[in-house]
């Protein structure tokens, strides 16, 4: 099969899953799914991932070009719109790719834009990063690799003062994730101690690889921002070290030539799996592969493409519920079978045991926009 066989087929397979999704989840948000019988736990506001249901069903109309497509996906994004309030950085995960495919709805980009705009207003220039927050339980006061993704980018939407403080909620993010601990991982997690300062958390620990995708994820749309902008403009992007920053993280993290997908936990290399760091790791080096003068663009987009190339073969379920070398009865509906175009082996949280062999909404999302950018149908320097 050539790249676009392949390829289109499996994101035919993730966007026909999304319209039976939809049909079960009605007015709620899909989390995560079962892997025998792909029914899901949802959300009534969204939570963290809320963005991402409305990304996959911007994606489905970008491809049908049906109007109740297109109205089905500004309706979930609508109801995103009381996070763009919320005190989270997360909010950048929500509302940037729940409004980024939304290249023609005016209310999406009227949402993104308000949410960028009190995303500025959350930038504590004392601590140089928006706080992780409170909206979704614990310390305000943290940092962590999945603050950063989505935020840097709709951060910069919001003119000179949303770019400053992108680059500088990136670049803290970094100060804090990337020196090593001993281990060779980065550590995704911290919170700020008023006595000792910042203090790395026990969870997630080093060796978190979603938390290493989500900041190569970061880095990968800084570059393509900064890029984009004049020489002075760009200045305070300080793209060599976000050079070095990308480098660090291909070669510590074995992202170019490690298992293409991961355990969830480096460290415990017969633990679960995780699809979704892979796919986030797909898109992030696709998004690479685009930097012009890179040293890296060919090894970029080959690994890329072979890890896209392993979820669709290997992770990806095909009509009548199976995947390759599986039998029929890997699904246990009553009829025997599992729903079509579900991305398994996603891992939500392996320290608490939630979810860790599972099909994930951000999982289907990495990998349907991986896909749609290999085919051209997804320009990723707008997403």
């Amino acid at each position: 099969m050539t790249v676009t066989d392949w390829a289109e087929e499996a994101l035919g397979l993730l966007l026909g899953r999304v319209g039976e999704t939809a049909e079960q989840v009605g007015d709620r948000f899909p989390l995560y799914a079962d892997p025998a019988d792909g029914r899901w736990t949802t959300t009534g506001r969204g939570s963290w991932t809320g963005g991402f249901w409305a990304g996959l069903l911007w994606l489905r109309a970008g491809r049908t070009g049906r109007d109740e497509d297109r109205t089905a996906a500004a309706a979930v994004t609508g109801r995103l719109a009381p996070w763009a309030e919320a005190d989270t950085a997360t909010r950048g995960l929500i509302l940037w790719y729940g409004t980024a495919l939304a290249t023609e709805d005016t209310a999406a980009r009227a949402l993104r834009e308000r949410a960028a705009k009190t995303a500025v207003g959350a930038f504590d220039p004392e601590l140089g990063l928006v706080p992780w927050g409170s909206a979704l339980g614990g310390e305000r006061l943290r940092a962590r690799a999945d603050g950063v993704p989505g935020l840097v980018p709709l951060l910069a939407t919001a003119g000179h003062g949303g770019q400053e403080a992108a680059a500088g909620h990136l670049h803290r993010h970094l100060d804090l994730c990337l020196p090593h601990d001993g281990s060779g991982r980065p550590a995704p997690a911290w919170r700020l101690d008023r006595t000792r300062g910042w203090v790395a958390e026990a969870d997630p620990a080093p060796g978190w690889t979603r938390g290493e995708a989500w900041l190569l994820l970061a880095v990968a749309d800084a570059l393509l921002l900064a890029d984009a902008l004049p020489r002075a403009d760009a200045a305070s992007w300080r793209v060599d070290r976000l050079v070095r920053a990308a480098e660090l993280l291909l070669a510590d993290c074995a992202m170019l030539v490690g298992p293409p997908v991961p355990p969830t936990d480096a460290r415990h290399a017969d633990g679960p799996l995780d699809t979704s760091a892979a796919a986030i790791t797909a898109v992030a080096l696709l998004k690479l592969a685009l930097v012009p003068g890179a040293v890296w663009p060919t090894a970029c987009a080959a690994r890329a493409e072979a890890v896209l190339h392993r979820l669709a073969h290997d992770h990806l379920t095909r009509p009548g519920g199976t995947r390759p070398g599986e039998s029929r009865n890997g699904g246990t509906r009553p009829d025997g079978t599992r729903p079509a175009g579900m991305l398994l082996d996603g891992c939500y949280d392996a320290h608490s045991g939630t979810a860790v062999r599972h099909e994930l909404v951000w999982g289907d999302f990495f990998l349907a926009l991986g896909l749609a950018a290999l085919l051209g149908r997804a320009d990723l320097r707008r997403v």
